[in-house]
């Protein structure tokens, strides 16, 4: 069984692409941490984490020195290492491999987690650590990381949760209402009244050909998904997503939206346009809230945000995007404590403040959306940075149950490679027919995946 959990893990390792890969530091040596840290009394139980992501590790180190505070008796000392996205990742599965040399706990991006839930996973079980937050807890990022069986094996940072961001400034200036727009023929016809008032100077929107965001909410806007859920079969002719690339083909043939420079908002190009007003707004995730105050920060007091469009009053209008689940692997020598100080981190009020306040995350702990003094804090950058405060938008997602979950499984990095790569692309710059697209990119990844 081990066997088969391995040859799984190693095929979509070597398979996997993902946007994050871009975070590496490209000047550090193969397999070398960038760097390392240790906190926490030399009296203290021991453990070491691995992260590819520096705040992340600021974060943890912060709440070792609470947990210290507040459990003198048993105090924990954590060295924290940080590398290269790839390399961390890929030192992580070797180590796993070779049955020694891995981490108590690592970060683990979600990309990458299809590797770990397979047969025989060597990762330690959490659901007893996640037991006192589990009923708070926005159950779809519990899931993600969770295997088949619904064992907990990662511990989530943030739900990721979907949202509209709009350039309220542009939309003022040109006497257009997208407060209105309810549902995508809503948001359409904006995008054609747009294009008429600023004489085809700025676009609604961008279309990616290098990111799968748009597809995500089709599909969890009518409940379904390529990959077909943890158990399922992947297809990507599905209803949905042939109804998003219509549309988009549609606004790029009406010159109401343009294709996104270098595929997706997510890059330096995406921000220029975010920045210059080239787009008036798209769909990204609550964590793109940091990507203003960043790398944009003199857009501070000009964009708003809403729900989704759907495109049936009524659907879910969300879908968390991206992640990181947190492990404890069987290499620990008590996991048992590292468990349950990784979950008090990671979904405490005390650790999900830090996530908010300091990363700009919108919180897994559903019970902290609808406290004041937590969700409203004035002092907070992201409370005054947009026009609206964030978790009013995520309390009306979660009093309406509005989050859908898509899957991320071992067929994932097969299936998000080609339809970025090829897909796409095909579609919305050399004009081919959808349905073939799809057809050809099903064909291929069944045989990919076979």
């Amino acid at each position: 069984m081990k066997k088969q959990w391995l040859s799984i893990a190693l095929a979509a390792s070597v398979a996997l692409t993902m946007p994050l890969a871009a975070m590496a530091d490209d000047e550090a040596a193969e397999g070398e941490a960038t760097a390392v840290t240790t906190v926490g009394p030399e009296d203290g139980t021991h453990f070491e984490l691995w992260s590819f992501v520096d705040a992340h590790n600021e974060f943890y180190g912060k709440m070792v020195e609470l947990w210290n505070e507040q459990n003198p008796d048993r105090p924990i000392n954590v060295t924290f290492s940080t590398y290269p996205y790839s390399d961390m990742h890929n030192k992580l599965m070797m180590s796993l491999q070779a049955g020694s040399g891995a981490p108590d706990m690592c970060d683990v991006e979600i990309g990458q987690f299809p590797n770990y839930v397979g047969d025989d996973c060597p990762l330690y079980p959490l659901n007893d650590a996640l037991a006192d937050y589990e009923e708070d807890c926005v159950q779809s990022r519990l899931d993600v990381y969770s295997k088949a069986d619904g064992t907990r094996i990662g511990v989530p940072t943030h739900v990721g949760a979907s949202v509209m961001y709009w350039n309220a400034d542009i939309f003022e200036e040109y006497g257009l209402d997208y407060k209105s727009v309810k549902t995508w023929d809503d948001y359409t016809e904006l995008g054609r009244q747009l294009k008429e008032a600023s004489n085809g100077e700025v676009y609604l929107t961008s279309v990616d050909t290098g990111g799968v965001d748009w597809m995500w909410i089709a599909m969890a806007e009518y409940g379904e998904d390529w990959t077909g859920g943890p158990d399922g079969e992947v297809n990507v002719e599905l209803d949905s997503v042939k109804k998003m690339m219509e549309m988009q083909k549609g606004w790029l043939d009406e010159g109401i939206a343009m294709i996104s420079t270098d595929g997706h908002v997510d890059l330096e190009a995406g921000y220029k346009n975010v920045a210059e007003g080239t787009i008036a707004s798209f769909p990204k995730a609550m964590w793109y809230m940091s990507r203003f105050t960043n790398y944009m920060p003199e857009m501070e007091g000009t964009y708003d945000i809403t729900t989704i469009p759907v495109f049936e009053e009524g659907q879910k209008c969300s879908v968390g995007i991206g992640g990181t689940g947190t492990v404890v692997t069987e290499q620990c020598e008590d996991p048992e404590l590292a468990a349950e100080w990784l979950a008090w981190a990671k979904l405490s009020e005390e650790g999900e403040s830090y996530i908010w306040s300091v990363l700009g995350f919108d919180v897994c702990n559903e019970a902290l959306w609808f406290d004041d003094d937590f969700a409203f804090d004035e002092s907070n950058q992201y409370n005054t940075f947009f026009l609206v405060k964030p978790y009013e938008i995520l309390r009306e997602l979660a009093e309406e149950d509005a989050i859908g979950t898509i899957y991320t499984t071992t067929a994932s990095p097969t299936l998000n490679d080609y339809m970025c790569t090829t897909t796409l692309n095909e579609v919305f710059e050399d004009g081919m027919d959808i349905d073939e697209a799809l057809a050809e990119a099903q064909e291929y990844i069944e045989m990919e995946l076979m």
